[in-house]
């Protein structure tokens, strides 16, 4: 198949390109045109009426979340929705058959503390990240509607909700706990029992090249690995690839929180917002997707595609 894909310079996009390369014909768009081997060419924004004719368009451009705030919410705005709602509106003239849109979880909740993130789950973001790309939900929710327009009934669109996506490249927090096992800290938050869920790179691909070859209902999708992990679990994770002993102490919760209040009142890194990204539960269901592919496990074990992961940073 012929398949566009933007923010192809990206670290999904980069390898998404390591993946298809060879068995389809690429192309990019992108606000950096450096040549990638197996993309025949990489447009720019600004050339979107010039597009060649594609199959599919996978849509990955957007701003990430800037877990440090310093972004302007405009700029979410202006990148997550005005952008989709551009490639989106282009992709409705073409005859491209499928647009595969790489939302977040973060477009429905910021935190879920008790419950499994299902796609049943009624969208209230928080943040100009979350809002940003729950506005773009929006508008291919309303302009896909084959009641309204039913020459669109041969067209498929999903929109990919992913939780944090790790793999070779990856810029995420996971790089802040490899350094602190590397450096030969103690691991203070023992005590602590949260459950995440996280998206290997290598199940993302397997999901998406299945959605390029069948055609699966178009409609919202959670993506996630099959496991949640703890923050504990990943500390050991990241101790066994590295060959080097950690020790995991059981501080008391309150004694933690307490000295987390007070690093927030100092604004000190270590603070009550930094505590909570640590041990907080968010657990993404995973069952629409895999029964819309009609699997049962995916590829990759949560364990074993961290343990990939981690070892691509010493790379």
């Amino acid at each position: 198949m012929t398949i566009l894909i933007t923010g192809i310079q990206g670290f999904v996009g980069s390898n998404l390109v390591d993946a298809l390369k060879g068995q389809h014909e690429l192309y990019g768009l992108d606000i950096d045109l450096s040549p990638i081997d197996g993309v025949k060419d990489i447009y720019e924004w600004s050339r979107i009426s010039s597009l060649p004719e594609v199959d599919v368009v996978i849509h990955l451009a957007g701003k990430a979340h800037d877990v440090n705030n310093k972004a302007l919410a405009e700029e979410y705005f202006q990148v997550n929705t005005k952008l989709t709602q551009q490639i989106f509106d282009w992709f409705l003239t073409t005859k491209a058959k499928k647009f595969i849109f790489f939302s977040s979880v973060k477009a429905v909740a910021n935190s879920v503390p008790d419950v499994m993130l299902t796609e049943d789950v009624m969208p209230q973001p928080v943040g100009p990240y979350g809002e940003s790309k729950r506005k773009a939900e929006e508008y291919i929710l309303s302009r896909f509607d084959v009641n309204k327009h039913p020459e669109r009934v041969n067209k498929f669109v999903y929109i990919l909700r992913p939780s944090m996506i790790h793999g070779k490249g990856n810029k995420g927090n996971l790089n802040l706990l490899y350094a602190f096992v590397r450096k030969g800290f103690a691991w203070p938050l023992g005590a602590f029992e949260n459950k995440r869920s996280f998206t290997s790179v290598a199940n993302l691909i397997f999901i998406v090249s299945a959605l390029i070859e069948k055609n699966v209902q178009s409609g919202v999708y959670h993506v996630s690995d099959d496991e949640a992990l703890s923050t504990t679990e990943i500390i050991l994770i990241i101790s066994e690839v590295l060959s080097k002993p950690i020790k995991i102490l059981h501080i008391h919760p309150s004694v933690i929180r307490w000295a987390a209040r007070i690093g927030t009142m100092l604004h000190l890194p270590f603070n009550s917002s930094r505590l909570n990204k640590l041990t907080e539960n968010y657990i993404v269901s995973n069952n629409k997707i895999k029964q819309a592919l009609q699997i049962e496990i995916l590829p990759v074990r949560a364990v074993d595609g961290m343990k990939k992961t981690i070892k691509s940073f010493s790379l």
